[in-house]
């Protein structure tokens, strides 16, 4: 089952210096965290602030070729997490067929926000990032490992919003 989310915000992760979005599900209020690279953040940021820059940014670029050729997102899903990645599918409509391409999450995020379409999250991704677990995860036992799996586990969405990108 699909779920409508939200952008509930995006942070910087003190730990490990990495940008994370935070996903919250508009039915169950259930959160996910998905840590992504620093240029995607930035093109995030900068649609969620509608700032607009002189030259086309990649996303903003793609976005104005699909609009050149009458092409347009309908949504985007986040589909799954394998070992410990996240996968994403985006949803075109053409004049004459539809069809979905494989992205990154937050390259299909930045796009979905473009053409403010909505976000879907599959309640499998949810509950496999909830259990901690993937297929093929290898258990980190070490002690770097059980503190990283503490500090995940003790990470609400309130501390999300505490650092800016």
């Amino acid at each position: 089952m699909l779920h409508k989310a939200n952008i509930a915000g995006l942070a910087m992760d003190p730990a490990s210096n990495t940008p994370i979005i935070l996903l919250k599900t508009e039915d169950g209020d259930q959160t996910l965290p998905i840590w992504i690279g620093l240029l995607e953040a930035t093109s995030i940021a900068s649609a969620l602030q509608e700032i607009k820059f002189d030259r086309p940014m990649t996303h903003d670029l793609f976005k104005n070729l699909t609009q050149l050729l009458n092409v347009q997102i309908n949504r985007i899903d986040i589909c799954d997490l394998r070992e410990n990645t996240f996968y994403a599918e985006i949803h075109f409509a053409a004049e004459d067929r539809s069809f979905t391409m494989d992205a990154r999450p937050s390259d299909a995020i930045a796009l979905a926000l473009r053409f403010r379409a909505p976000i879907f999250v599959d309640d499998r991704v949810i509950e496999k990032s909830r259990s901690g677990k993937t297929d093929g995860e290898a258990a980190d036992e070490s002690e770097e490992g059980k503190k990283w799996a503490e500090y995940l586990e003790n990470l609400s969405p309130e501390d999300f919003g505490k650092y800016k990108v």
